[in-house]
């Protein structure tokens, strides 16, 4: 009888880091994968650009993560989270302990009958018995009869952008708009598709790693696409984290540091999904993908917008609030189709901020480490960031899941963010960010017209106008990549300045993936 109640020895399962899966398995298929995924240049569809050349991985760090634990320390702990349960009548056996990079995973085998709401009552008492800052219990573990208590590791390891940009987790990502998340409790390389989410919302205490989180999903997104696949809205109303991307040929605009012009911003976003849905309709297109596969000629491929608002605090001010709410929820509730997403970040998490409103529109949380478990809750509709234990470790709630996975961040140097941003810039050329209309009171509808007032200008507020129309009348031909090539700027005037001719009468309307119709030579004459 002694011997049936003897516990099996703890099986320590130690995860594999990207540097041996790669020499282990296959690695020649995967650095195959690794150069299809990051191209070294592409010819651009941007005319601006013959081609454009990718920031290359040596601008990052090589580190690796180095596992650091110590065998005898883990089943010395086993041993004492079964003591301390075994005071207060529960018994259980620790089957396995998964070290991971910040936290090592203990998996508990409750005896029948044993109610789990008894052991995660008992978390303050376990972390006393272990001596451990703070515990989190996991009852139970998603998809298996078992409970996790997650004990804080006596030394954590840095988890690299470059380790996770090279997994094949990463690597066989079909999306370009894949974002490296982190490693979590087992090791494991964690990454997640903007295409999928399609928006994320991004909270955590000052100091919990928000901001390089942030920086880490910017630079990824820098390294899968050129400036024709890929434009971005950042805005940056505490004037710190986004302005070193001021500059990079991505921008839509310069960074937005005015709570007004964030505001506007967000005007013309609504009122480009309106006209993305309106040229989809014309083509029997039901999203982006389908359209841009539509398109006879590149130039007509339409680029994805990733919005990325750094402290939507500063937005939902009591004169911005009503606004801002409303254009928010509008684009993430119908932006996904057209191809655009937001990425919004707060160190308030309040109810005033992540309104109800908000939060049901934008179901792809994560939560960083907060003040309390009212924060927790506000974020993740449920207590666990309050645990958290900072610099990255994060929990990542998506839709599709009931309970929160828990992820040790990426930790991107400002040193390594500087270079990849350096290398954009001059892969750009210097080239203008182009700029959008920031206009107060912008018709939603989509039709364009809300850009022009004939009464107004007659150049329709473009001082580009007339040259713009000059090369319309010389070639015949009225398009996007023509007006870009031509005038040297970028997607968004040249699309405006075409809105501007189609409502003056000197081109036509746009006809799903055939070109404009020209009629300018019946109205010189």
């Amino acid at each position: 009888m002694e011997q049936d109640r003897d516990p099996p020895e703890l099986n320590i399962v130690r995860p594999i880091f990207a540097k041996q899966a790669l020499k282990n398995a296959a690695s020649k298929n995967i650095a195959k994968s690794v150069n299809a995924k990051v191209k070294d240049t592409i010819t651009m569809q941007d005319t601006r650009y013959e081609e454009w050349t990718f920031p290359s991985y040596d601008l990052l760090d090589d580190s690796q993560s180095e596992l650091n634990v110590n065998d005898d320390e883990l089943k010395n702990q086993a041993r004492l989270i079964e003591e301390k349960l075994g005071e207060f009548d529960i018994e259980v056996t620790v089957r396995d302990a998964h070290p991971g990079p910040t936290v090592t995973q203990f998996t508990l085998q409750p005896s029948e009958g044993v109610k789990l709401s008894r052991i995660a009552n008992l978390k303050n008492d376990l972390a006393l018995a272990l001596a451990a800052p703070s515990l989190r219990i996991e009852a139970p573990i998603p998809g298996k009869s078992l409970v996790g208590v997650e004990m804080p590791n006596s030394v954590r390891t840095i988890v690299h952008l470059r380790e996770i940009l090279e997994s094949p987790e990463f690597v066989q990502s079909e999306s370009n708009l894949t974002l490296p998340l982190g490693r979590d409790v087992a090791g494991k390389a964690m990454v997640a598709s903007l295409n999928e989410m399609p928006h994320l919302l991004i909270a955590g205490a000052t100091g919990s790693g928000k901001s390089v989180c942030m920086n880490t999903f910017l630079a990824s997104l820098l390294y899968q696409n050129a400036p024709d696949q890929l434009k971005l809205i950042l805005i940056d109303p505490k004037r710190v984290e986004l302005m070193p991307y001021d500059g990079i040929p991505h921008l839509l605009t310069p960074v937005i540091t005015d709570a007004e012009k964030a505001l506007q911003a967000l005007r013309w976003a609504v009122a480009e999904m309106g006209r993305r849905l309106h040229r989809f309709s014309e083509v029997g297109a039901r999203n982006i993908q389908e359209f841009n596969a539509l398109q006879e000629e590149e130039e007509n491929v339409i680029p994805r917008i990733v919005i990325v608002i750094d402290e939507l605090a500063d937005l939902m001010m009591r004169q911005y609030k009503r606004d801002s709410e409303t254009m928010i929820v509008r684009i993430s509730q119908m932006a996904r189709a057209v191809g655009m997403h937001l990425i919004i970040a707060t160190q308030r998490p309040s109810v005033d901020v992540i309104t109800g409103l908000i939060k049901a529109n934008v179901p792809t949380r994560i939560a960083f480490r907060v003040v309390g478990s009212v924060d927790s809750r506000t974020i993740l509709d449920g207590i666990g960031a309050e645990d958290l234990l900072g610099k990255g470790d994060m929990l990542y709630l998506t839709a599709e899941t009931s309970m929160p996975v828990r992820i040790q961040g990426i930790f991107t140097s400002t040193k390594e963010v500087e270079r990849v941003i350096n290398a954009v810039k001059i892969a750009g050329g210097g080239k203008i960010t182009e700029e959008i209309p920031l206009q107060e009171n912008e018709d939603e509808d989509g039709d364009g017209s809300h850009m022009i007032d004939l009464e107004a200008d007659d150049n329709g507020g473009d001082e580009l106008f007339f040259e713009a129309v000059r090369v319309v009348q010389e070639t015949g031909r009225a398009s996007a990549s023509l007006l870009q090539r031509q005038l040297k700027v970028g997607y968004a005037r040249a699309a405006r300045l075409l809105d501007i001719m189609e409502d003056k009468g000197i081109v036509g309307p746009a006809d799903g993936a055939k070109p404009r119709k020209v009629y300018i030579d019946s109205m010189a004459s």
